[in-house]
């Protein structure tokens, strides 16, 4: 028997999800994140996990793992120091920018300052035009010089960004081999190899960040890769990226940028397999970690693809899951602005201190604390009881905003809630209603270790009538690492119109593109029948500032080369413009800007587990306690443990249903049913909450 395993870094904690290839059996495994070295919690928890469920560590057959160091490395500003050589008269790029504000009506509120200092961009004489051509060659003889300063600097890696490389990366690649043989120690990013895409500054600044992430995320792959190698030799670690799939190592260390949405990415991927076996298509997803919480809505079991992102306020031009993240997190902290009025995040306790009643420190208020005192969670506390909640140190935290309220405590403790659902429901409208799609048509999915705690007031303001808890909701990120696929992109950029009956131009960057899949195909060792490829297309009509993505093929494998068709090109541009703003331009002429290759290599799938306990009798009560839900008096609620409840119970709220890795609340007058995959579904009452 060998194993697949998830890992999951979190803000709070750290989730493993293990599945056998054999028989299907499932493990889980939670334990709090250590924030000052994020791979400290992956190795011990491995250990742990391994120790209590017995898995022996020669039979890991594959590590998945799924890290938010990118990410915090951005957010906190704790990157390398990073250097950058540019075509001349263009180092301001960076702070010129789009010229668009954060915030439209904000004076005060500016873009986030470089993150290379004026004085560590330099410039290099070289010119290539739009077409590609070498108009001005590059000028060596100034290079000594520049690199004499850039060593002087102090700089751990150096981004080279020159315009138009994505037509001609000869100069790059030139400035990239000097560097090399110069600074063999340094970290050296080309932006025609990380991003070569139209648009020269989403592609200096995607160049940049990956830059910028590569000392850091460099040195904690590294360290993982040599703990992890001692203790599962025969298991290769492969990284999470942000666009649906998996990475080596290698290409981690090279492209950490790919990880800057890693974590949620994998819920997404996680949603769309637990909700394939109870046959709803189309969710929302809530995943409600302890620092923010990640909203994707599924449409027909796709997540959807976002070519523009912007990752702690900077641009970054790379495919990600389509995913709307709000500070709406277990650990977000309460607080009154200068306008006497409360607000909940988006600044969070995290993991050190934490919430008030970790009784670690902390003492500030935070949505945990909110629910403790309301009663839905446990005193018992968290994973299993393994990690103790203090009550009266959230009553104490909350009792100040309470004051100043005027309120009682757990009026106040409501009132936080009420806030920071309010945030949730925001970020859905944003997925949903602001992209003329009705959330009434899909069903809510909550996970993360929060999630399930505030589902039910999340779809009465949406009027959602149902919610679907899978079975390991605060894990399921960690189960999205093991059921993906290895995956890879290829693009190129150069605009050109699409031309009825000569589809030359097409099918030679088609055919360029498939030579490059089929070398990556090789290096994975992806047998042929595993193959996948997608070609997307950026286009638009010829004026326009401004492209959309067509799916314009879906290739199998054995079926190269890809044929061109410019008028499907066309009509399925027409489509999509249509679905996007309401009309199409029909016999307008259109361009192409970018031809994208997404290749996909299967790794198989892991076994379904063992046929569940079914049984209609209705579930056992391990406890009741009072818990206050929408009104100003608590409810003696029954309180059940998920692990005794089998497929086809179905019972009434009001309920608490306690787990290892999260609690889920169904208010009174919801019913709850369990499906033979074990997951629940809460028809919710909108009567009863329009009534309120």
């Amino acid at each position: 028997m060998s194993w697949l395993i998830g890992v999951d870094v979190g803000g709070t904690f750290t989730d493993f999800f293990a599945a056998s290839t054999g028989d299907g059996t499932l493990h889980y495994y939670k334990r709090p994140s250590t924030p000052r070295n994020p791979g400290e919690a992956v190795v011990a928890g491995l250990r742990e996990m391994c120790e209590a469920f017995e898995i022996d560590p020669q039979t890991i057959q594959q590590l998945c793992h799924g890290t938010t160091v990118a990410t915090n490395a951005l957010i906190q500003r704790r990157g390398g120091a990073v250097a950058m050589i540019t075509t001349a008269g263009f180092r301001d790029l960076l702070e010129i920018g789009r010229q668009t504000r954060p915030h439209m009506y904000s004076l005060q509120n500016d873009q986030p300052a470089p993150l290379i200092p004026r004085q560590r961009r330099f410039e290099v004489l070289e010119r290539v035009n739009s077409s590609g051509e070498a108009v001005v060659a590059l000028d060596e003889s100034s290079l000594p010089a520049t690199f004499d300063a850039i060593e002087q600097s102090g700089a751990q890696a150096c981004a080279v960004c020159f315009l138009f490389s994505f037509m001609n990366d000869a100069h790059e690649q030139r400035i990239g081999k000097l560097l090399r043989k110069h600074f063999p120690q340094m970290h050296v990013c080309l932006s025609s190899q990380v991003r070569p895409e139209f648009r020269e500054y989403e592609r200096f600044s995607t160049t940049v960040l990956n830059a910028y992430l590569q000392p850091v995320v460099g040195d904690y792959l590294g360290y993982l890769d040599v703990e992890l190698s001692e203790f599962a030799p025969a298991a290769p670690m492969r990284i999470y990226q942000s666009s649906g799939g998996l990475m080596s190592v290698d290409t981690a260390k090279n492209f950490p940028i790919r990880t800057a949405l890693s974590g949620p990415a994998a819920g997404a991927v996680g949603a769309i397999h637990a909700a394939r076996d109870p046959g709803r298509p189309n969710v929302v997803t809530l995943d409600m970690g302890g620092t923010s919480a990640d909203v994707t809505l599924i449409r027909n079991n796709d997540a959807g693809i976002s070519l523009d992102r912007d990752v702690a306020g900077f641009p970054v031009r790379l495919p990600m899951v389509d995913i709307h993240s709000v500070g709406a997190g277990g650990g977000s902290i309460a607080w009154f602005d200068r306008d006497e009025l409360l607000k909940v995040g988006p600044s969070s306790a995290g993991a050190d201190p934490g919430p008030a009643c970790y009784d670690r420190g902390g003492t500030e208020p935070t949505v945990t604390d909110a629910n403790l005192v309301l009663g839905r969670l446990s005193e018992g506390g968290l994973i299993g009881g393994q990690m103790a909640l203090d009550g009266g140190a959230s009553r104490k935290a909350i009792q100040p905003i309470a004051d100043r309220l005027g309120f009682t405590v757990e009026k106040a403790a409501q009132g936080i809630i009420g806030i920071v659902v309010a945030n949730m429901v925001r970020a859905v409208r944003t997925m949903s209603v602001e992209r003329g799609l009705d959330p009434r048509d899909y069903t809510l999915m909550p996970f993360g270790g929060a999630g399930p705690l505030h589902a039910v007031e999340v779809a009465r303001v949406l009027s959602m009538k149902e919610i679907l808890v899978p079975i390991a909701p605060g894990i399921l990120c960690a189960q999205g690492l093991i059921v993906s696929d290895l995956k890879e992109d290829f693009v190129r950029s150069g605009r050109f119109a699409v031309d009825v009956g000569d589809e030359t131009r097409l099918t030679l960057i088609l055919e360029e593109l498939a030579a490059e899949a089929r070398d990556w195909f090789q290096a994975e060792q992806i047998a042929t029948e595993d193959q996948r490829l997608t070609v997307t297309l950026d286009a638009r009509y010829v004026g326009q500032n401004f492209e959309l993505p067509v799916i314009f093929r879906e290739v199998e494998p054995g079926t190269l080369p890809i044929p061109a068709d410019s008028i499907a090109v066309i009509d399925r541009f027409n489509a999509v413009h249509e679905r996007y703003y309401g009309f199409q331009n029909a016999g307008e002429p259109v361009e192409i800007v970018n031809i994208r290759l997404t290749a996909v290599g299967r790794l198989g799938s892991i076994p379904a587990p063992l046929a569940p306990l079914v049984s209609d009798a209705a579930p056992n009560a391990v406890d009741r306690r009072p818990v206050w839900f929408d009104g100003n008096d608590p409810v003696n609620t029954s309180i059940y443990e998920r692990t005794s409840l089998a497929a086809g119970m179905r019972f009434p709220g009001p309920a608490v249903i306690e787990q290892l890795d999260s609690t889920t609340i169904v208010f009174p007058g919801d019913e709850v049913s369990v499906d033979t995959s074990m997951n629940l579904i809460i028809s919710v009452d909108l009567d009863r909450g329009a009534a309120e």
